[in-house]
């Protein structure tokens, strides 16, 4: 039995399997630190490019959770069957407008308060505001959940990920026998490597720790 690693993220490649151990629409691993605006995450599900599978994509609130479900548009899936969605968190983050150019032969502004009587030199209060942001983190099972179009939602992330202000998405990921490695940093696509290896060999008894011999413990 193999096992798949991400060995660096120095080039994308992908590795095709023999028919006998074909793999369509799977995600093996996945990790997701991704954040961007609410609002911007809206915008793109009123109008997303939707993978073939997919009628429709639903998003629902339940107070600070998101769900972003797919819609198959295969009839054979049954009613009930839970089809795959994505699920972030909503956190607020005090966003700050960009702070004023310094005049030539000015010194730059402190963050420090001023002393007192120096009222000349008080500083304007930068404005901010209070903006919500949808938090895609966790592993495969936290951020990507249930079997059916699992693929195509995992497509829809990476769509989200170039979207996003800040996070690194990395996954492994297989569809029609060939497997790919997927990195995704501050919204930017990057090159990505997996390898495949086999069993670590000289797992006999002598190999790892002799606990009840262990004088440390």
């Amino acid at each position: 039995m193999g096992h798949l690693l991400i060995t660096n993220w120095c080039e994308r490649k992908t590795v095709v399997f023999p028919s006998s151990q074909t793999m369509t629409g799977r995600v093996y691993k996945l990790h997701s630190t991704l954040e961007l605006p609410l609002e911007d995450l809206r915008e793109y599900l009123e109008d997303p490019l939707l993978p073939e599978g997919v009628a429709d994509i639903e998003l629902t609130r339940r107070n600070n959770t998101l769900i972003i479900r797919a819609i198959s548009d295969d009839d054979s899936i049954g009613k009930y069957t839970p089809t795959a969605q994505l699920k972030a968190s909503v956190t607020e983050n005090r966003v700050y407008e960009d702070e004023p150019e310094t005049e030539p032969g000015k010194p730059p502004r402190s963050n420090t308060r001023p002393k007192w009587g120096s009222f000349d030199d008080e500083e304007e209060e930068i404005e901010s505001e209070l903006v919500e942001y949808a938090c895609l983190k966790g592993d495969r099972e936290t951020v990507l959940q249930n079997t059916a179009l699992q693929y195509e939602m995992f497509e829809v992330l990476c769509e989200i990920a170039e979207r996003s202000e800040k996070g690194v998405l990395t996954a492994v990921a297989a569809t029609d026998g060939t497997l790919e490695a997927v990195r995704i940093v501050d919204g930017d696509r990057q090159p990505a490597s997996v390898a495949v290896t086999e069993d670590p060999a000289g797992d006999g008894e002598d190999s790892g720790v002799d606990w009840r011999n262990n004088e440390f413990i």
